[in-house]
């Protein structure tokens, strides 16, 4: 059962940190004060510490090192816990994520929205409150989300991913024609997962179509996959006309074009063609990943660090350990590039159950642990993932700050047990988020009070 508890405002940087005082003494709408935490504030590499923080309404509204009015709906001793944003995840599935490719291509959209509300609520319980979901229907589940008739993240979604014929999204049967060339319309563009786009005509009414059922951003695949079952890995999709179409369409209307895309010929015709995110680039070389430092250009990447899966084809495997044997070469180019603008995600999909998949989703963050801090990998997956949420600017279905702890950002906030930048277990193990808030909903509360 939902119930609507306060929200939360977000850190002052330090400079102003200790200045900051409660302006009333007698609440005015639901305020929960958060006492004696120690706050990570999405963006600097050290805890502020024995800090009070209110939360009025959705918003923060109060930070301060010194003691605010107990005049309040609730007070929360924060003894011994560190507050901190809520995790923003950089690449989700979630239409296709309690499915399986049966399900999907046997066109059970009913089912996937059911399963898809599943895996929302278990996403929110791993502190997730954001999602950028990467291809899928999941329009229905954010409005049902928004007007909390079931939990789960915030969702800013790509709708559709949006294919060439051949692509990353082409799921048809070999004797299925092609729609263009007189074959019927694939399931998956009925169900609303993927669309097969051909041409500059095809392509900026795909796009617009998108941003008519309420796109954040638009999503397009310029390379092949390891799922896809006729695009190999090398290969470059779409021309740059095409590109160049989708991220016109997608700019008059505000908002941006990001790309599944692998390797440095497909990323660098994108980049080309004005797109301003890429997902996944395990393959990228240096000299590409130093173009979108350069040029301002987002990498969104997962820990893909399993080189095979029971799930896939021997082909698909053989694939998916070209994409393993990557990752760990574009993380170390990473780790060179102080201005390069990154954010953590999954790609989970084609995860059906309980105790799998969504659930194991905040504890891929271990993986990074190879190569980068637990400061590190938390700001990929707040400070910098509230950035990017930005970059759909009108487009943005919930405008203010995410990702952060300052004053006047969404109250969007986890109380974790311990000191999750020395110790990263402190929010990847289940247990030990104690309190989980959304737009000042609390939505899980096992704090002993």
């Amino acid at each position: 059962m939902l119930k609507k508890c306060i929200a939360i405002s977000t850190l002052l940087y330090v400079s102003s940190f200790c200045s900051s005082v409660l302006a009333q003494d007698t609440p005015s709408e639901n305020t929960i004060l958060f006492t004696n935490v120690d706050v990570f504030d999405g963006v600097n590499d050290e805890l502020i510490r024995k800090t009070n923080v209110l939360v009025t309404g959705n918003k923060i509204t109060s930070i301060s090192t010194e003691n605010l009015s107990n005049n309040m709906t609730r007070v929360i001793d924060g003894s011994g816990h560190t507050l901190m944003p809520g995790i923003i995840e950089g690449h989700s599935h979630l239409a296709l994520s309690g499915v399986t490719f049966s399900d999907v291509l046997m066109g059970l959209p009913g089912y996937q929205s059911i399963q898809s509300a599943v895996m929302a609520e278990d996403m929110l319980m791993n502190g997730v409150t954001s999602t950028r979901d990467m291809s899928g229907e999941v329009f229905s589940l954010k409005r049902a989300i928004d007007e909390g008739s079931v939990m789960g993240p915030r969702i800013y979604a790509s709708g559709a991913m949006i294919s060439q014929t051949s692509g990353h999204a082409d799921f048809r049967a070999f004797n299925q024609k092609n729609p263009m060339l007189g074959g019927a319309v694939p399931v998956t563009d009925m169900t609303g997962n993927s669309l097969l786009v051909d041409g500059v005509p095809k392509m900026l009414a795909a796009v617009r179509e998108q941003l008519r059922l309420g796109a954040s951003q638009i999503k397009l695949a310029v390379g092949g996959s390891v799922s896809g079952p006729v695009d190999p890995l090398d290969t470059t999709q779409f021309t740059l006309e095409e590109i160049q179409a989708a991220t016109t369409a997608a700019k008059n209307w505000g908002t941006y074009v990001t790309v599944h895309g692998y390797t440095s010929d497909a990323v660098n015709q994108a980049i080309d063609g004005g797109i301003k995110v890429v997902e996944h680039g395990q393959l990228l070389d240096r000299k590409t990943l130093r173009r979108m430092e350069k040029e301002g250009i987002w990498l969104s990447i997962q820990p893909f660090t399993e080189c095979s899966s029971p799930n896939l084809t021997p082909a698909q495997n053989e694939k998916e350990a070209m994409v393993c044997k990557g990752t760990g070469g574009v993380y170390e180019e990473i780790k060179k590039l102080s201005k390069l603008k990154v954010v953590h995600g999954t790609d989970i999909f084609i995860s059906p159950g309980k105790g799998i998949g969504v659930s194991k989703q905040v504890e891929q963050m271990e993986r990074l642990l190879n190569w980068f801090t637990p400061y590190e990998i938390l700001k990929m997956s707040t400070g910098n993932g509230g950035e990017l949420l930005k970059l759909s600017g009108p487009r943005n279905p919930y405008p203010g700050d995410l990702g952060v702890v300052k004053n006047g950002a969404l109250a969007d906030l986890l109380l974790v047990k311990g000191n999750p930048l020395q110790d990263l277990s402190a929010i990847t193990k289940r247990e030990n988020l104690k309190i989980i808030m959304k737009d000042g909903v609390i939505y899980k509360d096992t704090i002993e009070q």
